[in-house]
C-alpha cells in the first residue's frame, strides 16, 4: 500500500516549489523531506534530535544529522536555504523566540506549524475537568509531556508583530486535518493547528 503524506505535511509541501534547497527541522522518520526530493527534486537536508529516528533516515538515503534546533541552528550562516520548515516542534523548544529567529535568519522563508491551544475544545476541556487538556495532537500528561511552550494562533501572531517577522501566509486546520476558511475572531476557537509561513520584514 503506498504511503502517503499527512494532509499538514502535504500542505506544507505546496508552500515548496520544485529546485528548492530546503532544511527540515526536527524531520522525524523524514516522510517529508523524502516526499520533497522525489516529487518536486528538492535539495534536502534534515536535523532531528532522536538518534534512532536520525538513523532511521540515514538507512533512507537522507541527508539528515542529528542536532537540537534550541542549539545547533546557529551553526548554520545567513541565507543558506530558501525554506527552513519546523513541523509540531516549536512547542516542544526549549526557546522558541531564538529558534524562530534562526529559522528566519538562515532561510529566505520559513514554515512553522503547531497544536493550537487556543482550540475551542482544549478550553472547554480544562474549563470543565480543571486538568492539563489531552487530544490526539496533544496526547502526554502534564508531568511527561515534552510539549513546553504551547500557544495559541493569536499568541504566535503576537510573538511576529513583537519580532518584526513578515507573515506571508496562513493555513488554518481542523481537527481532520482539512482547512478552515473562517478569517475572522473565532479563527483561534475554531483552529486545532496551523501552518505559518513567515519570513524577515
Amino acid at each position: 500500500m503506498k504511503k502517503t503524506l499527512r494532509n499538514d505535511l502535504q500542505i506544507i509541501s505546496s508552500f515548496i516549489s520544485e529546485n528548492e534547497k530546503v532544511l527540515d527541522v526536527g524531520c522525524g522518520n523524514g516522510s517529508l523531506i523524502e516526499f520533497l526530493s522525489k516529487k518536486k527534486n528538492v535539495d534536502c537536508k534534515g536535523i532531528e534530535i532522536e538518534l534512532e529516528k536520525m538513523n532511521f533516515c540515514l538507512k533512507k538515503g537522507l541527508s539528515v544529522v542529528q542536532g537540537d534546533a534550541n542549539y545547533d541552528l546557529n551553526d548554520f550562516s545567513d541565507n543558506s536555504f530558501s525554506t527552513v520548515i519546523l513541523s509540531q516542534t516549536i512547542q516542544a523548544t526549549i526557546f522558541p523566540e531564538r529558534v524562530i529567529k534562526n529559522l528566519i535568519r538562515i532561510g529566505e522563508k520559513a514554515i512553522i506549524s503547531f497544536p493550537n491551544f487556543g482550540f475551542w475544545k482544549v478550553r472547554r476541556d480544562f474549563f470543565f475537568s480543571g486538568k492539563m487538556p489531552k487530544n490526539k495532537i496533544l496526547p502526554y500528561e502534564w508531568f511527561n509531556t515534552p510539549n513546553i511552550h504551547l500557544c495559541s494562533v493569536n499568541d504566535f501572531i503576537h510573538l511576529c508583530d513583537k519580532n518584526r517577522i513578515k507573515i506571508i501566509d496562513k493555513v488554518l486546520l481542523n481537527e481532520d486535518g482539512k482547512r478552515l476558511w473562517s478569517k475572522s475572531f473565532l479563527k483561534n476557537l475554531l483552529t486545532y493547528q496551523v501552518i505559518f509561513c513567515v519570513s524577515k520584514k
